[in-house]
Formats: C-alpha cells, sequence, structure tokens
C-alpha cells in the first residue's frame, strides 16, 4: 500500500505513451524520479490525454505502448508501495478540472507560450511563431498546458521536475492556481514551483539529441548484441576519417556517453588515446559499451519478470487509479463547492 498521507512535499509527472524508453529517458528523468520517490510524495502518470493534442493516435498503440512503458517504469525502479503509478484517462476528474480552468484561462496565455509554439513547429502545424499563427492551431494542443495545470494541481503538488525549457508550463499552472484561487475567493491550489533538474542532453547513435521518431535511439530493452552494434557505429569525432587522425573528444558524440558511464582514468584513457590518435574509434567506443551492457543488465532482468506477470503491472495500474482518484474526488468537491456547480 502507497503511503499518501501528506506528510511530505508532493511531486507530480507523467510521459506521455509512446512505448519503450530509451538511454535518453533513462538519464534525462527515469534515475531522477527513482530518487525522488524516496524523499517526495509522488504521483507518476501515463498522459495518455495528452498523446491525443497531436493529432489522430491509434487507440491500440496507446493501449499497448501504455503497457510497455509502465513495464520500463517498474524495471529502472519505480516502486508501487513508494509511489502512486496511474493512468491519466482512468480518472476523470482530470477532464472536469481542465475544463473548469479553461473557463478562467485567457487565451493570450496559451498563444505567448514557447513550448507549444515550439511542437507545433516541429509537427508541422505552424511555420511561425507570431500570434495568428498560433491562433490556427487546434485547441488540443493550444490547451494542452491548461490540462497539464488540471494534472499537476489535482494532486495540490508542491514541486514538479522539469528541464529548463519546461518552466514556462509550470508559471502558466502557478498563474491558473493563482488565478482560480483569486476568482471564486478560496485557498483550493498551490502555486507549484519547478524542481529543475539537471537533465543531460543525451547523443543518438546519428550525433542528434536521441529519439525514436529521429530513429537514432537505444531501446532500453534492445538485445546486448543490438546495444552493441548501434553504439558501436556511433557517430565519432569527423576529424577521425582515418585511424592515423587525431580527434578531439569535445567534438565526438559518442564521449557523451563516455561521461556518464566512464572511470575517471578510463576517461583520461580515451581522451589521450583519441587527442594522440593512440587508439582506434571503436576500441575506444568499446570501452564505454560495455558499461552501457553492464548497467543494463538488471535491468533486462527485471523488465523480464514484468514482461512475465504482465497481470501484475495492471494491477499495479489499477491499484494507482484507486488512490489518484480518491484523492481526486475530494480535490473536485472542494473546486464544486467554490465553483458552484
Amino acid at each position: 500500500m502507497t503511503d499518501t498521507t501528506p506528510t511530505r512535499q508532493t511531486i507530480v509527472s507523467g510521459f506521455r505513451p509512446t512505448g519503450k524508453l530509451h538511454l535518453g529517458h533513462l538519464h534525462g528523468t527515469l534515475t531522477n524520479w527513482v530518487r525522488l520517490q524516496s524523499e517526495y510524495r509522488c504521483f507518476f502518470f501515463v498522459a495518455d490525454w495528452h498523446a491525443l493534442t497531436t493529432g489522430k493516435t491509434d487507440a491500440d498503440s496507446i493501449r499497448s505502448n501504455t503497457e510497455e512503458m509502465v513495464i520500463d517504469w517498474l524495471s529502472v525502479g519505480l516502486d508501487p508501495n513508494q509511489s502512486v503509478i496511474f493512468r491519466q484517462s482512468d480518472v476523470k476528474e482530470h477532464a472536469e478540472l481542465h475544463l473548469l480552468f479553461s473557463m478562467i484561462t485567457p487565451t493570450p496565455w496559451l498563444i505567448r507560450n514557447p513550448t507549444v509554439k515550439e511542437q507545433a513547429r516541429e509537427l508541422g502545424f505552424i511555420d511561425s511563431d507570431d500570434e495568428a499563427a498560433v491562433a490556427t492551431i487546434h485547441y488540443g494542443l493550444l490547451g494542452y498546458p491548461v490540462l497539464q495545470a488540471a494534472d499537476i494541481l489535482m494532486y495540490k503538488a508542491q514541486r514538479v521536475p522539469v528541464g529548463v525549457d519546461q518552466v514556462p508550463h509550470i508559471e502558466l499552472t502557478r498563474e491558473i492556481a493563482r488565478r482560480f484561487n483569486t476568482v471564486y475567493e478560496a485557498s483550493i491550489f498551490p502555486e507549484p514551483q519547478a524542481l529543475l533538474t539537471e537533465i543531460p542532453k543525451i547523443l543518438g547513435v546519428d550525433g542528434r539529441k536521441m529519439s525514436k521518431s529521429y530513429g537514432n535511439a537505444v531501446v532500453l530493452s534492445d538485445p546486448p548484441q543490438e546495444v552493441d552494434t548501434k553504439l558501436s557505429r556511433m557517430m565519432t569525432d569527423p576529424r577521425r576519417a582515418r585511424r592515423r587522425d587525431p580527434g578531439d573528444p569535445a567534438d565526438c558524440p559518442a564521449f557523451h556517453l563516455h561521461r556518464l558511464y566512464c572511470t575517471p582514468e578510463e576517461i583520461e584513457f580515451v581522451t589521450n588515446g583519441c587527442k594522440t590518435a593512440d587508439i582506434g574509434c571503436l576500441e575506444c567506443k568499446k570501452i564505454m559499451i560495455k558499461h552501457v551492457l553492464d548497467d543494463l543488465a538488471e535491468f533486462r532482468e527485471k523488465r523480464r519478470y514484468w514482461e512475465n506477470h504482465r497481470d501484475d503491472v495492471r494491477d499495479v495500474l489499477r491499484e494507482g487509479e484507486r488512490q489518484a482518484v480518491d484523492i481526486a474526488r475530494q480535490t473536485m468537491a472542494e473546486v464544486r463547492e467554490v465553483v458552484g456547480v
């Protein structure tokens, strides 16, 4: 049974159900979540409604991606005895609170949000940042920060772990909480603070940011040989076109993983070897690859367990739903009282 008594500060965070996760997710978010769950009262949710904000998504893929993603969460160390793990759409109160927040959120707050603009550009919905262009995108995308505010404030979170690029969303959540409390002359919602996390930019095998959409990701559940093959082919310093050509680790995408995985002595060895061309790029990468494979071995073992106990995974989501709904109903009772509905 997860302890949900409010003796510790509350954290809320979630992922869209994109399926199996990769090294970028591990180092960018999941490792931090595992650490936070022993320090805070944590709610981690599958943001399946958010998955719909970018356009039509196949229902079957959302369901299967949800299960695969939660298996990854459990395999890296998220503990349902410490954290509430649930699916957003199982808690209908999120939609109700989103609706009520949309009644008090001025449209200009959404149009000026830089993260919404960036995502709309990436999806090809707009080709400029001006307000007229942003105003043409559908409300689901334009208004997803309002839904995100409902996700966070439903559990009265005091902290939200984010990278610096997500701070505008937390500021909007604070503005919505402040406006609701002012409009209805109540003190229901706290104004959550961004819990800034040191999220390293994990590069993919082609040197760009690691992303499944780029096809450059090392998936956590990839077989060891596939991990080895992908990382062995990872881009290096282009100046090392030949074995005898010296290079600079600062310009080598593969070296970013060395910094995460290798010992100081190994980093010194490969740095000197690269600059003097005493070692080849594959020899250099193999030192890092061994650490990656060793680090993922425990994850793979745990994942095999959860893959063979999928009913237990569904039980985790059902128990998380039960606990989240219990709190959400309490929050919405307070909200309905002051709103008058």
